[in-house]
């Protein structure tokens, strides 16, 4: 699979994974704030994260499909259009039914830019570019928490916040109309047919059981990735008393450390192998989910989210980028869009699961449920590369 690097569908790449982030990153800070004005429960969040995954997971597995009949440009435009629309129905939303309707919208905008983003980088970018344009995610992601808390440390209102994200993203939008027709040029006839092979692969794909263990680490990983930005200002507030604007700084630092991560990965993966870049990260999760657990309201558990940053920054990039490796390039669109649809489901599932538990058992049930779940990733990756080893990629 030819790799070719262009700076203009590398920045448009860079920038729609930056504006990915920022609404994902504001929702954990503002969620406080919401759930006291609009008189909703705790676990109401689950509900929100349950409805962004269904729309997330319908549209994800069909972006290969639109891609096809749009082009590459036009479904991001159009993708991120919605995405922009979604953050403007959370600022205006009047009560629960709104942001449900609004979190539809959001789930199923960031399905179509997600998974095509990430099988247009897979088919074009070295696993080092791919690493760097995940980091702005983490980017987007760590100002999403500074925008919302610093407009509620001012006394203003979250819906201010998510009225800022949605500008940025309409912003994003009115570029990538400038912009699209370059990135539907950069994907030349080599890319597009790694992008979108023909149908019958995709029950191929489905039938190798490598297409399915990926999907289920993809599953369970994102899901613990999500978690801190979910409610890890919810946990240092409400369960261990502190102030909103530290909690609210101590997100930013999550999603901070993670975006470093990412860059310095990026580095390392020319000089270090992917796989062992990523045992290395999976092996110091727990060791930062153990901090998060005993670190109680002092500086112990912000520590200990910077290292979860550190430890996830490489990881999801890095397994998107191997995927071709273990299913084969033939394949690799498909097992691409099963993955990050498994993926939207555990970042969806898993913390929407910790707050229905946390209704019953408190918040304190985050930092157990980190290293669990830390600890699970890293053996079912260890499983994953012992079946790969196994079963060599099939061919193209």
């Amino acid at each position: 699979m030819g790799r070719k690097n262009g700076w203009v569908p590398i920045t448009i790449a860079a920038l729609a994974f930056a504006s990915l982030g920022l609404p994902d990153g504001a929702l954990g800070v503002a969620w406080p704030s919401i759930r006291r004005e609009l008189g909703l429960p705790l676990g109401e969040l689950g509900s929100l994260l349950v409805v962004m995954t269904v729309g997330h997971l319908l549209s994800s597995f069909g972006s290969g499909p639109a891609a096809a009949r749009l082009g590459a440009g036009r479904l991001l435009l159009w993708s991120n259009l919605a995405f922009a629309a979604s953050a403007l129905g959370f600022a205006l939303a009047p009560g629960g039914w709104a942001l449900l309707l609004a979190s539809l919208v959001w789930g199923t905008a960031a399905g179509m830019i997600d998974a095509g983003l990430n099988a247009y980088a897979a088919a074009r970018f070295s696993p080092r570019v791919i690493t760097w344009l995940h980091a702005c995610f983490g980017g987007g992601a760590m100002l999403g928490p500074v925008v919302v808390g610093g407009m509620l440390q001012a006394g203003g209102s979250w819906r201010g916040g998510y009225a800022v994200v949605a500008g940025a993203l309409g912003a994003m939008t009115v570029g990538l109309a400038l912009t699209r027709g370059q990135l539907d040029e950069a994907a030349d006839a080599a890319a597009v047919a790694a992008l979108l092979p023909p149908p019958p692969r995709l029950a191929e794909t489905l039938r190798r059981r490598v297409a399915w263990t990926g999907a289920a680490l993809f599953c369970l990983y994102t899901g613990l990735e999500a978690t801190p930005g979910r409610w890890a200002y919810s946990l240092l507030t409400e369960a261990r008393g502190m102030a909103p604007d530290r909690a609210a700084y101590a997100v930013a630092a999550y999603w901070a450390s993670f975006s470093l991560g990412r860059v310095l990965s990026g580095f390392a993966a020319h000089r270090v192998a992917p796989r062992v870049l990523l045992r290395a990260a999976l092996a110091g999760a727990p060791a930062g989910a153990i901090l998060v657990w005993t670190g109680s309201g002092g500086p112990g558990g912000v520590v200990g989210l910077m290292i979860l940053g550190l430890c996830f920054a490489p990881v999801f990039p890095l397994l998107i980028a191997l995927t071709p490796d273990r299913v084969g390039p033939g394949h690799a669109s498909h097992a691409i869009g099963l993955q990050v649809s498994a993926a939207a489901l555990g970042a969806g599932a898993l913390p929407g699961a910790i707050g229905l538990v946390a209704r019953r058992a408190g918040l304190e049930v985050v930092g157990p449920f980190l290293f669990g779940t830390a600890v699970a990733v890293l053996l079912l990756y260890g499983a994953v590369e012992s079946r790969a080893r196994i079963t060599p990629p099939p061919s193209a």
